[in-house]
Parts: C-alpha cells; structure tokens; sequence
C-alpha cells in the first residue's frame, strides 16, 4: 500500500489536485497503475496544461550523507549548487570556485539547508 503522497509523486500532481480529485489516502500498486494506465480525464487535463518551466515535485538528496525526499519547489528556489541535511556543518560540502559567492537556503524541503554558488560578475 502507498500513501496519497506518494500517488501524487507518482503521478506528478500536487497532493492537494490529489485528494480533491479523489485519490485515496492509501491505495494498492495496481490501483495506481490502473490510474497511470487509464488516466481520468482530469489527470489528462492536468498534463496538458503543463507548461513544463517547473516541475510539480523535485528529488532533494544530501550531497553529504545521501538521504533523499521529494519536496514541490518554492518559486523563490534558486538552483542549488549542492543541498545538505540542516544536521550536517557547512564544511562537509565542498568549497565555492574561486570568485563565487556562497549563498545558504534554510527550510528546504523537511530538512535541508540549499547552497547556491554563484558568480558575482553575472
């Protein structure tokens, strides 16, 4: 059995389009793909407005311990250089380039702390 939020990851729509549309707390892997197979027409819809400038869900993985989730991204999320556990002490991820500037991002996700690098020049 998988939980909503999974089925939502699964089928790339926020968990609130989810549950509105019926999607049960917990459901089997065939009722998932028996929706994946034979979409509803709302999910059909739903795919079709996709713009495709931003992902519905983004896999975030500790570039130091590994651990992984999957978070919807915020639109004030730059793109992130390397994302560690909030746990883990900024020098266990690898320094800025010469003449980057380092940037930190607590809240994102559950747990981590996003670490942008970024060229002052541009």
């Amino acid at each position: 059995m998988m939980s909503r939020r999974d089925a939502a990851i699964a089928l790339d729509v926020p968990l609130e389009m989810a549950q509105r549309h019926g999607i049960p707390s917990r459901l089997s892997e065939a009722e998932l793909r028996e929706i994946l197979d034979n979409p509803p027409p709302w999910l059909v819809q739903s795919r079709a407005n996709r713009t495709g400038k931003r992902p519905v869900w983004v896999h975030l993985q500790c570039d130091v311990c590994g651990y992984s989730e999957a978070a919807r991204p915020k639109k004030w999320w730059p793109d992130f250089t390397y994302v560690s556990c909030a746990h883990h002490s900024p020098a266990e991820v690898p320094a800025p380039a010469a003449g980057f500037v380092r940037s930190e991002f607590d809240g994102i996700g559950t747990r981590f702390v996003g670490i942008a690098d970024v060229d002052p020049s541009q």
